[in-house]
């Protein structure tokens, strides 16, 4: 039987190898892990759609010093890890040229003023609808100066007509009154909205692919057999090979080391990101909500509530720094005063990160039959049924309904 192989099992992976087993074709799907056991784990569980300005901005130059020093602080850039970084790092300061910023925000733009066309129609075909909820976010202001510091972030919006509503004193904590009083400006996105299990969402859509026919296998992919310009099958760590009459490279923040064995090098680098989940929080949340001077997010989701953000750049194999973890549930506790850290746990996962923001969605530009769908960094959720819908199109020859151009793998 010819197979297309999806190789990564989070979010994206598990929506390609649906949506693709869905058109008809017979998808096996593939992972060293289970579905979900990577960053789809332990994501913020937030559909993102006002996010997706490029990190890299000329207003960030002047901060960089500060990330080498501050163990604390909302970007960490371990510098044991600065020499192997330094080639990216290169490539993320160039995307912060004015000029580029502004193509870089319209690339993010078109990709999510469509997700909730694509999002509604997945979670219809799959009976999962009520795994979304109808709550937006809350963007939290302690005083003027902070609001007026985020006044870009809003022009942005507005550019491309994003909805947001300013809330002042009372509307406030009318909408969470478990917020502390110094926060005195908010900004709602009403179509921010959040899921009630990240992981049991990824799960569920792995039962659905089964359910039609799908089929896991779970092994490292360690290289490639090729034939007349085409992939032909997927080799394993343990001497498997997958027959393959097409491949998808999803795996998150290690598709750049399957892209540099086809000879297609990806800057891909880790944004390694902290979560404390916490199921006796001691309040109760509607909306999720960021503190963009504080650098966290908290949500409710899992059963409970998750507090994270920042970033730290130090690579796929260090070992995890809780540290900053605690920090964020600490400043957490500054817009939520009567939170409870009891029955918690503590968290790091590998967001993928390429240094102009904009992930990597399309045909490879070396070989038939391979496609990548990777680098949304802290946008997976967010564009896992856009990416999910693109990627069939291309797989099935089907005209994709936006110019892919933007998104190519050879932008670099």
């Amino acid at each position: 039987m010819s197979y297309i192989a999806v190789v990564g099992a989070g979010i994206i992976g598990v929506t390609i190898a649906f949506e693709l087993q869905r058109r008809g074709r017979n998808v096996v799907l593939i992972d060293k892990d289970a579905p979900g056991m990577g960053a789809s784990y332990g994501n913020m569980a937030s559909i993102a759609v006002t996010e997706f300005m490029p990190a890299s901005r000329p207003s960030i130059w002047s901060q960089m010093p500060k990330w080498l020093i501050d163990p604390e602080g909302p970007v960490r850039i371990r510098p044991s890890y600065l020499p192997k970084l330094a080639p990216w790092f290169l490539r993320f300061l160039e995307a912060s040229r004015p000029a580029r910023v502004r193509e870089l925000e319209a690339a993010g733009a078109v990709l999510c003023r469509r997700v909730y066309e694509d999002l509604d129609v997945l979670l219809e075909n799959t009976s999962l609808t009520h795994m979304l909820s109808p709550e937006g976010c809350l963007s939290l202001y302690a005083g003027e100066a902070e609001f007026k510091a985020d006044r870009a972030h809003i022009e942005v919006l507005e550019r491309f007509g994003f909805r947001y509503e300013v809330l002042v004193g009372n509307a406030i904590r009318d909408l969470e009154p478990a917020l502390a009083t110094k926060i005195s400006r908010a900004v709602l996105f009403p179509d921010n909205r959040s899921v009630a299990d990240p992981y049991r969402l990824v799960v569920a859509l792995a039962e659905k692919f089964q359910a039609l026919g799908g089929r896991i296998e779970t092994g490292e992919v360690v290289g490639f057999e090729e034939g007349d310009g085409s992939v032909t099958a997927v080799r394993l760590k343990d001497g498997r090979r997958i027959p393959a009459a097409g491949t998808v490279l999803c795996a998150g923040a290690y598709t750049g080391r399957l892209s540099g064995l086809l000879g297609e090098p990806i800057p891909l680098e880790t944004e390694r990101g902290y979560h404390t989940q916490i199921m006796s929080p001691g309040v109760s949340m509607r909306h999720s909500i960021i503190w963009p001077a504080r650098a966290f997010m908290v949500t409710p989701t899992a059963g409970g509530i998750r507090v994270g953000g920042t970033v730290e750049m130090a690579g796929l194999d260090a070992p995890a720094d809780y540290r900053r973890a605690k920090v964020l549930v600490k400043r957490a506790k500054e817009a939520l005063p009567d939170l409870r850290v009891d029955d918690a746990s503590e968290w790091m996962g590998h967001r993928p990160a390429l240094p102009d923001t904009v992930p990597v969605i399309g045909p490879s530009a070396k070989h038939r039959g391979i496609f990548y769908a990777t680098g949304h960094g802290h946008l997976g959720l967010t564009y896992a049924a856009t990416t999910a819908r693109l990627i069939g199109d291309l797989v099935m020859g089907v005209e994709p309904p936006i110019d892919l151009k933007p998104y190519r793998v050879n932008r670099f």
